[in-house]
């Protein structure tokens, strides 16, 4: 490990990101172009965020289960729409044992194949409905301009399927999951999204309509951080997923499918990280207090009363609160202050010989860099508090930098000029006919895409923002990742 500084974000916030995530030990890039090594670290969080959302999907009636890593080429080619969506990302495999397969093997991009597949043969009456099922798995999907957690070619993520006896149902589903995001997303990530739907060249390939939840980022760019389908009966049609009704007549089911990967993780980064490195909201962080402990170098009775001083800390906070101890003597405080400030670590705990002589403690907040000064026996009380009050502060300090940095725009030459450069101004809220060639348009001469058309939209209709006729909607236009 290293004390050097990082590159200051607003001087180059890619590489900014790239040193955070290495230095602060979350992931490292693997022997393989495009692919990544998440470190226990890194992990670790992702762990905290998998507990989470598999709380939450447990507590709306779905369960886990697992299926396979190669699906037959046919299969993917079977719904038209998702085969054109997914050939440029395909990874195939083509031989196996030495010898040439009878048939190639897509490597899971997604598994909505494979599971209508299955479907097919589990679903036999309406009284089989619904299915409600998610999967904990990798996906392989070959990026060209690969980022670690953002872009990789090897990604972890959860990938909810579920069949349903009407269109009702499944919109029902799509929107309840969706819904299941935002709350992971604001609550426990502290990042404030805009939910919406995606537009008809943005949505899943193969979806009847796709929603999703978008987030901006430290450098104003869009991220998708979570996305929710209503797959119709597309995938029911392709694998003749069916069932018996009531009146004993033949139905296709409704399907969707929904997901969040280890994106998240990159998202919690760039929302809430700065010049020194990493702040993680504290409900997902892998370490939510860390203690540092001071004495004099070559002074043994002073470390002994300082560790002792420190495992009365253990004792009042070890079961509320995710808590370790650096007691590296090879080190200086200084130095060891610095390393769990990149790391994120949201609440620092500094005890020395005169805290001891005082009855206290140093609290360091990550979030605002203040100090506090607590009486150790207020310890169990204040932490949590604190651990509390960071979590909301880091939520609203988000939301307040995104909303300064979204405009409503009406005059498509405002809207040019706002996304002229390689960087990002922010969103922009802006009627938008709907219209495809628009759409093009728009991305074409800006390098803006719609991120999604918001579930909150104004009461009065207005006019597109590129070619001046009649809108209903708004959408959200953003550069992004």
């Amino acid at each position: 490990m290293s004390n050097e500084k990082i590159t200051p974000r607003s001087q180059d916030f890619s590489a900014w990101y790239n040193e955070v995530v290495q230095r602060a030990e979350l992931a490292d890039y693997a022997p393989v172009r495009g692919c990544m090594v998440i470190r226990p670290y890194g992990y670790a969080l992702w762990e905290n965020l998998q507990r989470e959302l598999d709380r939450r999907f447990k507590a709306t009636g779905h369960k886990n289960a697992y299926f396979p890593l190669f699906i037959p080429l046919s299969f993917i080619q079977k719904e038209a729409e998702h085969i054109q969506g997914f050939s440029p990302e395909l990874a195939v495999v083509t031989h196996g044992g030495g010898e040439q397969l009878a048939e190639p093997l897509v490597v899971r991009p997604t598994s909505e194949t494979v599971i209508g597949h299955m479907f097919k043969q589990w679903i036999k009456s309406y009284r089989d409905l619904p299915v409600l099922i998610n999967q904990w798995a990798n996906v392989v999907r070959w990026e060209l301009r690969p980022r670690l957690f953002l872009r990789t070619l090897e990604f972890l993520w959860q990938e909810g399927h579920t069949a349903h006896a009407t269109e009702e149902e499944a919109e029902e589903e799509t929107l309840r999951m969706l819904n299941v995001y935002v709350d992971v997303a604001q609550n426990e990530a502290a990042i404030p999204v805009i939910a919406g739907r995606k537009s008809e060249s943005e949505k899943f390939a193969g979806a009847l309509r796709s929603y999703t939840i978008e987030a901006m980022m430290g450098d104003k760019r869009a991220l998708q951080a979570g996305t929710s389908h209503n797959l119709g009966q597309n995938f029911a049609k392709a694998f003749e997923i069916q069932y018996l009704d009531k009146n004993n007549q033949l139905q296709y089911c409704w399907t969707t499918s929904w997901g969040m990967s280890t994106r998240m993780i990159g998202a919690i980064i760039m929302t809430h990280g700065d010049d020194q490195g990493l702040i993680l909201p504290p409900r997902l962080a892998p370490i939510q207090v860390i203690v540092v402990p001071i004495w004099k170098s070559g002074n043994e009775d002073e470390r002994a009363k300082v560790l002792e001083g420190v495992e009365r800390v253990k004792r009042a906070l070890g079961e509320r609160v995710r808590l370790e101890i650096d007691a590296r003597e090879e080190y200086s405080p200084g130095w060891r202050f610095n390393e769990w400030e990149l790391r994120g670590v949201p609440v620092r705990i500094e005890i020395g010989p005169k805290d001891l002589q005082k009855n206290q403690v140093v609290l360091a907040r990550r979030d605002t860099k203040e100090k506090l000064f607590v009486s150790q026996d207020q310890l169990a009380e204040r932490v949590p508090t604190l651990l509390d009050e960071i979590q909301k502060n880091l939520f609203e300090r988000a939301k307040r930098f995104r909303d300064e940095n979204t405009v409503e725009l009406g005059d498509y030459e405002e809207f040019k000029e706002f996304m002229e450069g390689e960087g990002s101004r922010g969103f922009v809220r802006a009627y938008w006919c709907g219209a495809q060639e628009c759409e093009i348009k728009i991305k074409e001469e800006t390098k803006a895409t719609t991120r999604c058309i918001p579930f909150e939209q104004p009461r009065k209709p207005g006019y597109c923002i590129r070619c001046g006729r009649e809108a209903g909607e708004q959408a959200i236009f953003a550069k992004a990742y």
